[in-house]
């Protein structure tokens, strides 16, 4: 009983705090007015969230989750890297509503980062899981001899930046009338050319 109680007390924390981060940002936003909301002391908070840093990495890590899902089911049907890898560009659609709504709060957040060791590490953390994920799938792609003359952590972290790049300018610009996935999808195109794939430009 303690127990199922725990759980709906960490999940009221979770949901009055993105509440509040959606309305008055992160900065803006206290430990005393996410208690207040969810109806909870300062005590039952920090039980189960050293800081609000980590009901923050709470919410991003939740929100990753169905994403995460999809880009390991995507790699295990792929025929093959390249295939894996402009399958998951198509994806860019489900990332944008993901962050839709969420951006202010990403940028508020990151930019804690520069400052606070315990905001870097909850940040950088997804980006280096990314970043193994995708190394480590392009690493694929060589022994397969679909790339070559590739440094897959390199490769990895242009993958990287070309989708962060993208959910930004998507975002910021929502009524310009590019079509994003093809977008996304002729960019890796023409990344995995330069890494010597010669595949189908279509395939």
């Amino acid at each position: 009983m303690a127990t199922h109680r725990g759980e709906e007390t960490y999940e009221r924390i979770l949901r009055e705090a993105e509440l509040c981060f959606a309305r008055y940002g992160y900065d803006a936003t206290g430990v005393a007015e996410i208690c207040e909301r969810a109806g909870v002391s300062k005590g039952a908070f920090y039980h189960h969230f050293p800081s609000k840093a980590a009901v923050f990495e709470a919410l991003l890590s939740r929100w990753l989750e169905g994403l995460d899902a999809q880009l390991q089911q995507i790699r295990a049907q792929a025929g093959s890297a390249p295939a894996a890898i402009l399958h998951m560009a198509g994806m860019i659609p489900v990332i944008f509503r993901i962050a839709e709504g969420r951006l202010p709060i990403f940028l508020e957040f990151w930019s804690k980062a520069i400052r606070e060791p315990e905001v870097w590490h909850a940040t950088i953390s997804h980006f280096q899981r990314y970043r193994a994920f995708f190394s480590d799938l392009i690493r694929a792609g060589i022994s397969a001899g679909d790339f070559q003359h590739v440094q897959p952590e390199l490769a990895a972290q242009m993958i990287i930046s070309l989708a962060v790049g993208l959910i930004l300018q998507g975002l910021l610009e929502p009524n310009k009338k590019e079509d994003w996935e093809t977008l996304t999808q002729e960019a890796v195109r023409l990344l995995m050319t330069s890494w010597g794939w010669k595949g189908d430009a279509r395939d």
